[in-house]
């Protein structure tokens, strides 16, 4: 309940009485389980991150031992993330916006961050690019760049941007010889 809340709302806007509300309960239920809605906010983060993650982990078993297929299936992924009617932007970027500097859930969100360019940088290099760190930040920053413009409403630059990605994709360039597979 307090997900879907803090996803449409924003945290600042969603009360602990309304999430009480949603959820068929009471605030002092909602305390028992979080001891305040800075708590709840960070369970919100970890879980939000524990998802990213498992798509990670998904393509990984899906995709064991081809990095091409890999980075096809996450392309994939993006579109349907940016194509999705239900998509108002990153919901761990619009709760970092939100919050202070020094709130414990902005460190979840900055290291499930962190952890998504590592895994584009690894993908990129399996994939054989040439320069696999420079790749994964143009790449991180178009994927969270369209997520952006659909939160603020433009949805016509984010879904160019899976063509803008592939495009970028296609002519990155890779080491001489490079293999359409790579570790798992």
């Amino acid at each position: 309940m307090a997900r879907e809340l803090f996803y449409r709302h924003g945290l600042h806007s969603v009360g602990v009485e309304l999430i009480a509300e949603a959820a068929q309960t009471n605030k002092m239920t909602l305390y028992r389980h979080f001891k305040s809605k800075d708590e709840l906010v960070v369970a919100y983060a970890r879980e939000l991150a524990a998802e990213g993650d498992a798509v990670w982990e998904r393509l990984a078993v899906a995709h064991p031992h081809s990095s091409e297929s890999r980075l096809a299936a996450w392309v994939d992924h993006v579109e349907e993330v940016l194509t999705s009617r239900y998509e108002r932007g990153c919901a761990l970027a619009n709760a970092a916006v939100e919050l202070q500097a020094d709130h414990p859930a902005r460190t979840v969100i900055e290291e499930y961050k962190q952890r998504k360019r590592e895994h584009l940088v690894r993908l990129f290099e399996q994939s054989r690019y040439r320069d696999p760190e420079t790749l994964a930040d143009e790449v991180f920053l178009l994927f969270e760049g369209a997520r952006i413009s659909i939160q603020c409403g433009g949805r016509g630059p984010a879904l160019r941007a899976v063509k803008m990605l592939r495009d970028l994709l296609a002519g990155a360039p890779r080491a001489e010889g490079a293999a359409a597979s790579g570790p798992g």
